[in-house]
């Protein structure tokens, strides 16, 4: 995989694509060539959920919400419930780390072809608890913020499993 930050024009569109496919590129670098166990492990105690599985799934599960629920305005059907609003998080210890990446890939894929086929300025179908309405361009750099904060915690978690860092 290569990785870039330098979008291809020197555009608005492209650069937040760009970003965000290398911050979500970035997320899949730290889960490269990880043991099954390490992807499943939790080193820090005050965070049970915090594993390179639950950090994947998460990411995931974050996109399909801002752009499905929230930007398409699509019915939440998301694994998270009130009693366990974590969940995505806690199921991702079931299912092998390759086919969280793989189902992670497939959805950016759909979510490229999404963001091509709007206009920034277009508004989400569905409203923030506040009332307002946010844009696709906000989706964008909210999810470039969100992943780029989790590659930190997918860092520090790949550090602590088998030493490596960097990536």
């Amino acid at each position: 995989m290569t990785r870039t930050d330098m979008p291809p024009a020197p555009d608005e569109r492209a650069s937040l694509a760009t970003f965000l496919d290398y911050v979500r590129d970035t997320a899949r670098a730290k889960c490269d060539d990880v043991s099954h166990e390490d992807a499943r492990r939790a080193p820090l105690p005050g965070s049970p959920l915090m594993t390179l599985c639950g950090l994947i799934s998460h990411l995931h599960w974050v996109e399909y919400y801002w752009f499905q629920v929230v930007f398409l305005g699509e019915e939440d059907e998301g694994p998270w419930t009130d009693e366990d609003p974590d969940r995505e998080m806690r199921i991702a210890l079931d299912v092998p780390l390759a086919d969280l990446l793989s189902a992670y890939d497939a959805q950016c894929a759909r979510y490229r072809k999404l963001v091509a086929d709007h206009d920034l300025d277009t508004e989400a179908q569905r409203a923030r608890d506040n009332g307002k309405r946010v844009n696709l361009r906000w989706i964008m750099l909210h999810l470039i913020e969100e992943t780029a904060r989790h590659n930190g915690h997918l860092d520090i978690l790949r550090e602590l499993a088998d030493g490596r860092t960097g990536r």
